[in-house]
């Protein structure tokens, strides 16, 4: 069913841009020769759907790979095609531009040439964006309370969504950062993997995230990739060094209580009230849920950080202002009554590997516990 949402969500403007750009713009002699070139791009996409990430042959890799750079080219060709339509109609109304100038070739290639461009350059920089790792600073004050401790330096990560596909290169760059970062605490967010133990680089990432070894260890929640992967027994996580928390909360160093969720598309997932029962009181609460979906009912609880992922906070324009009306928070921060709530864009994504919103970041949070 989500794969022919998807589908459809992408055929169905692209029926639009066709339509648009033949009237708007394709002179007669060359309509044949556009439908063509047009229909044979636009199906590559979907073609591509029938492969497997299993499928090592040439024709999969190649379809495959460019199908990832397509669906975002398209996105942004059909934003450009929507305002022209747009301008044609205040157009119409306002007498802007002559309309014989519109109709002129000139203008016609002029456009069309503009817009597959801006298009192209677009796609670029999106890539650009998510290959480069930034890290977003955060410093925030909470009570705490009997804490022998009185800073504490978070990193927090969600959305690797590793497989078989991930460059290991990116993950190398991210274990370095990490390196120089030092935190006292590592924390992900969820959709850390998605691959099983069978893909060829899942030895790799593990030997590198074992390789980060802060103060007070490494801990990670489940998301619903994870679920749909059959990773929510763990087993890459056991042999990466992280130690999962599923509804569960630990007191570390008698200094401060981390809490972790199952992710919601798990049934026997706790409701908030009955995980912060287990919780000691006299001492600060950290939580990890893997996405936003429950701000106002946490709020009102005795946590004092919740940190999460899962939004990409979008990933394309404008589909982060989709994101911003779904979650009440879906990336950045803010306090609530007296919880800080942190949500992450990720540190890479799931589907095209373009970024034209948010950042592929690592989220380092200094706590000062106060008196």
């Amino acid at each position: 069913m989500f794969h022919t949402i998807v589908n459809l969500a992408y055929i169905i403007p692209n029926i639009y841009v066709f339509l648009r750009i033949w009237k708007l713009f394709i002179n007669k002699g060359y309509k044949l020769y556009y439908t063509l070139i047009y229909v044979l791009l636009a199906l590559i996409y979907p073609v591509s759907n029938f492969f497997s990430e299993e499928d090592s042959g040439f024709l999969a890799t190649v379809l495959m790979s460019t199908g990832n750079y397509i669906v975002p080219f398209y996105l942004y060709l059909f934003l450009f095609v929507l305002l022209f339509d747009i301008f044609l109609l205040f157009n119409g109304l306002f007498n802007i531009v002559p309309v014989e100038k519109i109709k002129s070739t000139r203008f016609k290639t002029i456009y069309l040439s503009v817009i597959l461009i801006f298009s192209v350059l677009i796609v670029i920089a999106g890539v650009i964006n998510f290959n480069t790792i930034r890290t977003s600073e955060y410093c925030i004050e909470i009570s705490g309370k009997s804490s022998k401790i009185r800073h504490l330096k978070v990193a927090f990560v969600a959305d690797f969504h590793l497989n078989e596909g991930t460059n290991i290169d990116f993950v190398e760059r991210f274990t370095k950062r990490i390196a120089i970062i030092k935190p006292d605490l590592m924390l992900f967010g969820g959709d850390v993997v998605e691959g099983d133990r069978e893909d060829e680089n899942m030895s790799g990432f593990e030997k590198l995230f074992r390789e980060i070894n802060p103060r007070y260890g490494v801990f990670a929640v489940l998301g619903n990739h994870e679920y749909y992967a059959g990773q929510d027994k763990g087993s890459f996580f056991d042999k990466a060094g992280i130690k999962v928390l599923c509804d569960t909360v630990i007191v570390i160093d008698s200094s401060f209580n981390l809490a972790g969720r199952y992710d919601n598309h798990f049934r026997k997932r706790k409701n908030i009230d009955t995980l912060m029962k287990s919780v000691t009181d006299s001492l600060p609460i950290i939580l990890i849920d893997h996405r936003p979906t429950e701000i106002e009912q946490v709020s009102m609880t005795a946590v004092d950080v919740q940190l999460s992922g899962h939004t990409h906070n979008g990933q394309l324009f404008p589909i982060n202002l989709i994101t911003r009306k779904i979650y009440g928070l879906s990336w950045g921060y803010r306090k609530i009554r007296g919880t800080n709530f942190f949500v992450t864009s990720g540190i890479r994504l799931w589907g095209p590997p373009v970024r034209t919103t948010g950042k592929s970041e690592i989220m380092v949070i200094d706590i000062i516990f106060t008196d």
